[in-house]
């Protein structure tokens, strides 16, 4: 068993409830963690054996440009593209966090954790 993490992929979207979000937009930070039988790939020394994190990353821009008013569903819909790309039995974590949110007081960020 093994485990690759792509950490802080950092995008600028246009996520939230907020009229004002969807115009002005917001950064985001994305880790995606990765777990499972990657044996063949310590063997063969082979992309296509493993996860490539580069499509991974990928796979969260693109989703992330998909405007939607919740984080939840923002990360729930990576979620389901990258088991979509590797349907296995892997086991992925999805952090997405929302950098300063326009809520009251000063708050560095709000995150949501989904793993499946």
């Amino acid at each position: 068993m093994g485990v690759i993490e792509v950490k802080g992929i950092k995008v600028y979207a246009y996520h939230g409830c907020l009229a004002e979000e969807g115009q002005i937009g917001g950064h985001y930070r994305v880790d995606v963690s990765v777990e499972g039988d990657l044996t063949r790939s310590e063997r063969t020394d082979k992309l296509g054996d493993t996860i490539d994190y580069s499509r991974v990353t990928a796979i969260v821009v693109e989703q992330m440009a998909v405007r939607s008013h919740l984080i939840e569903h923002v990360a729930a819909r990576i979620l389901a593209a990258l088991r979509k790309e590797w349907p296995s039995s892997f086991r992925w974590k999805v952090r997405l966090e929302k950098e300063h949110p326009p809520i009251a007081g000063a708050v560095d960020s709000v995150v949501y954790t989904v793993e499946g």
